[in-house]
């Protein structure tokens, strides 16, 4: 099978979260499908990590502290930005189409074997496809240790059938309610369903309904609770001796950026963190990350020192996070964002207030329907002076017109253009000179807008 083929098969299995029933999260099923393929998920440890925003960057961070420690590392996230590849890497770097297209066809050919024999009762969902590619492809790769993202929720998440060395959970907040739950406690369960008995869990204290969800599960299983709360710098918006301008070279210009810079006690000695992702809210997914590395340590796994945690830390790449791309034509820099619930919106409008707080912000918004599209357009529409809402492409997303009506309380004006790469440059034609084009709204338009500036994931 060819890797188009095998990216094809995938994209027919439908997305989860669009007309999929229920009875696709079922972690029964996938551990059948494992223990067909010899059960590739206990060949190396791992560490996995939970929660609403923040997951991503935090495992980032960890496999990126854990690659500077010298180990093999896997790295499995989702959604992508671009390409399938993105989400399995080892020590940085994609699987490649050749590798894909060969696992697919084996994960593949396994699965419909137990369908045929009444094993599974359907074939396994996109995710679970992708998952136990994923597993394979560390297992053979003979990865020292993996860091696992959870898609979603936690407790039925198919990456939820490893026994983690550490557990982490990062920030929750109501995001997929359809799915999870209604109220920030219910989700919460879902993202607990994650820690193991007796086991490590690190996490840092947030809303009151989560604190008491996560505190109440690790009391019953009798875990370890580890509060990352001593790595998180007293950075406040006064602070703003903390964030450092720099210059780094891009895919196709010298790029302004910030990043803060910080001392720190790690492991009984002091580093100086640097770290290029942009926000405060993004302190918390680091000190998540160092907390997790030094349990990992205390567990025995070895080269991590607080030398390689300075390092990992300051070499992180986590593209579409609050990414600068700046205009090598003489048009608006852009800034791109994978903003995609009411409280990444308020970590976007944070960090925008922090850095841009003088520029004139135009948007680009995209968002998939069954977000709180309103409670976003709220929260970041009054600092546009110009907004052009657009849809990505993906039968989720919300019309312009369904957002245009969802953000007319906020006054600002929005205009409707379908075509992303219309819309895109409708933004940089009309911004006006020190303005800045801000794409946000959805991971799947910022996938395609970085496809068309020719931006690497």
């Amino acid at each position: 099978m060819s890797y188009e083929t095998a990216v094809a098969s995938m994209f027919a299995l439908g997305h989860e979260l669009a007309q999929t029933p229920s009875h696709k999260f079922d972690l029964a099923h996938m551990r059948v499908l494992l223990r067909a393929m010899d059960h590739p998920e206990r060949a190396f440890p791992s560490v996995l990590i939970a929660g609403t925003n923040g997951k991503g960057s935090t495992a980032a961070t960890l496999a990126s502290i854990l690659r500077a420690s010298g180990l093999k590392t896997g790295l499995y996230t989702s959604p992508h930005l671009v390409r399938l590849n993105e989400r399995i890497r080892i020590n940085g770097v994609e699987i490649s189409d050749e590798h894909f297209a060969r696992l697919h066809s084996e994960v593949d050919r396994v699965a419909e074997r137990l369908v045929a024999a009444g094993e599974l009762p359907w074939h396994p969902s996109f995710f679970e496809m992708m998952t136990a590619i994923a597993f394979l492809q560390f297992a053979r790769e003979q990865v020292q240790i993996a860091v696992l993202e959870v898609g979603m929720g936690g407790r039925l998440d198919a990456t939820n059938v490893v026994e983690p060395l550490v557990s982490v959970i990062a920030d929750i907040s109501l995001d997929h309610q359809k799915f999870l739950g209604d109220t920030v406690s219910e989700i919460a369960r879902e993202k607990a369903g994650i820690i193991r008995p007796g086991a490590v869990v690190v996490t840092l204290p947030q809303q009151p309904e989560a604190n008491d969800v996560i505190g109440n599960t690790i009391l019953d299983l009798q875990a370890v609770g580890v509060s990352a709360v001593q790595y998180v710098p007293p950075v406040s918006p006064a602070s703003a001796q903390y964030l450092v301008p720099s210059t780094r070279q891009t895919d196709n210009a010298q790029a302004q950026i910030a990043f803060y810079r910080y001392p720190l006690q790690v492991m009984g000695e002091e580093i100086l963190v640097e770290s290029p992702l942009t926000g405060r809210h993004q302190l918390r997914n680091v000190a998540l990350a160092i907390a997790a590395a030094e349990e990992l340590h205390k567990k025995g796994v070895t080269g991590i020192t607080p030398q390689s945690i300075a390092q990992g830390i300051r070499q992180t790449s986590w593209p579409g996070r609050f990414q600068v791309l700046p205009a090598g034509d003489g048009g608006p820099d852009v800034v791109l964002d994978v903003a995609h619930n009411p409280a990444g919106a308020w970590a976007l409008r944070s960090a925008l207030s922090e850095r841009y707080d003088d520029r004139p912000l135009v948007f680009v918004f995209g968002a998939m329907r069954d977000k709180a599209i309103s409670e976003m357009t709220e929260i970041l529409f009054p600092l546009a002076v110009r907004v052009i809402a657009t849809r990505p492409d993906n039968p989720r997303a919300a019309a312009p017109e369904e957002i245009q009506q969802a953000g007319s309380r906020t006054g600002a004006e929005i205009e409707a253009i379908p075509d992303v790469r219309a819309a895109l440059e409708h933004a940089r034609a009309s911004a006006e000179t020190g303005a800045l084009v801000v794409v946000t709204g959805s991971i799947y338009l910022v996938g395609e807008v970085m496809q068309i500036l020719g931006a690497s994931a």
